[in-house]
């Protein structure tokens, strides 16, 4: 197993979970004006952008059949090129600057799906079993993508957080997010 193929499991595992329990695909979330679908088609839509401009899917075309179905079908293309030490040893120069297929699977794409692995799961009334891993990986993605993180289309600005907030609640506000989310309908 390629050490992307390795960190992309420890990130997808996790988020294909709350994919399978979710039951309200019209749930709203704490990213304005998406329901619960708009957060799985986010995520594919992303990384299959990322992927076909690298020549990486072939003919493998993107059905809208439903979020589940959406995911997983994605989730096992992306963990297939993975596996694959060529494809994730793959080098370009990057939006930060040089880097891998790998690197940028896992890492950042696989970062994105940690923050909306807690939209999703929020949004259906269950826990994202954030890890303090988990979380210190967003803060440190967080850190390195400084201020360019709230460029437009990408989070909002950080929200303030009471004294004593926990890790999760000080993390997700650096991302726009107040924890607790409460939905406004």
């Amino acid at each position: 197993m390629t050490e992307a193929l390795r960190m992309w499991r420890e990130r997808a595992d996790p988020f294909t979970a709350v994919v399978m329990a979710a039951a309200d695909w019209d749930a709203p979330t704490p990213c304005a004006q998406w329901r619960a679908r708009d957060i799985v088609a986010h995520i594919v839509s992303t990384e299959r952008e990322f992927l076909e401009q690298h020549n990486l899917l072939g003919g493998d075309a993107a059905a809208d059949t439903g979020p589940v179905r959406q995911w997983t079908k994605h989730e096992k293309t992306v963990a297939g090129l993975l596996a694959d030490p060529d494809v994730a040893r793959r080098s370009f120069a990057g939006y930060f600057g040089p880097s891998t297929i790998g690197e940028t699977l896992a890492g950042f794409y696989g970062g994105d799906l940690l923050v909306h692995r807690w939209d999703l799961a929020v949004s259906q009334g269950l826990d994202a079993l954030l890890t303090e891993k988990d979380l210190n990986d967003i803060g440190a993605a967080m850190d390195g993508f400084g201020d360019l993180a709230y460029a437009p289309g990408l989070f909002d600005r950080p929200v303030d957080v009471p004294d004593g907030a926990d890790l999760e609640q000080r993390v997700l506000a650096r991302t726009g997010r107040t924890v607790p989310f409460i939905a406004v309908e």
